[in-house]
């Protein structure tokens, strides 16, 4: 499942506008919570929208189903935003801790993988999509929607659909550099990619440890790298 939220901002008393702030929990007037959300499972065309329960959806209650069926998320910065913003929403509104899901966090794969001058969605979706995120009104687009403007919604729904869609397009760029990623063969019982689950693997020599060796695979749709768990050779010696 492919996921992103958008939250509102807090709303707090400030006695300047500059410099470096430090926000009283007694100058706090409302505490940020979900404006909205989108995901799409891998396997459907669809990309699901709803509104946060104070806007009139039901985000929460058909994102904890949507959690407790997926093996995994993917997100862009969703370890350090999405997922912990989910939590606490879950927490609040009275959820129990979802099934436990695998993280892929694609901003994580950028940062560890690559050096892109920037490792903004909007810039690395520019440079391997070859389109960013949608343009808006910025702030204003937030606060039209939270004082229940329509036609902001409708472009609320645009963006955070966007934002999905871009996300699963670098997910399948990125697949072959993503760590600790879930083996397929271990959910659909497939002898074949354990990232894509592709049957168009090719033989492309072997993956040596200091005792053992095993054949090593690409696979020829996704380019990820694999091997046999069955070694075909060993050392008596280390």
């Amino acid at each position: 499942m492919t996921l992103d939220l958008e939250l509102t901002p807090n709303i707090a008393h400030l006695w300047q506008l500059w410099g470096n702030q430090n926000v009283g929990l007694s100058q706090l007037v409302e505490s940020q919570e979900l404006l909205c959300a989108a995901w799409k499972w891998r396997d459907d065309s669809r990309i699901q929208f709803q509104r946060g329960k104070r806007f009139g959806g039901e985000a929460q209650a058909l994102l904890y189903e949507a959690v407790n069926a997926a093996d995994a998320v993917v997100t862009w910065n969703g370890d350090k935003f999405d997922i912990p913003h989910l939590n606490r929403e879950f927490l609040e509104h009275g959820y129990s801790r979802p099934k436990p899901f695998v993280s892929l966090d694609l901003l994580k794969t950028s940062r560890k993988a690559f050096r892109f001058p920037s490792n903004k969605l909007d810039y690395v979706a520019g440079r391997l999509l070859g389109v960013g995120k949608m343009a808006h009104q910025g702030h204003q687009l937030w606060v039209d929607c939270m004082a229940g403007d329509e036609a902001a919604w409708k472009v609320m729904e645009e963006y955070n659909r966007k934002d999905v869609y871009i996300t699963e397009q670098l997910y399948d760029r990125l697949l072959p550099w993503i760590t600790k990623y879930p083996n397929l063969r271990l959910y659909d019982q497939h002898e074949g990619c354990p990232r894509c689950g592709s049957n168009n693997l090719h033989k492309r020599g072997f993956k040596a440890t200091a005792v053992s060796k095993f054949q090593q695979y690409q696979c020829q749709d996704c380019k990820s790298w694999s091997y046999d768990t069955k070694r075909i050779d060993a050392s008596t010696m280390c």
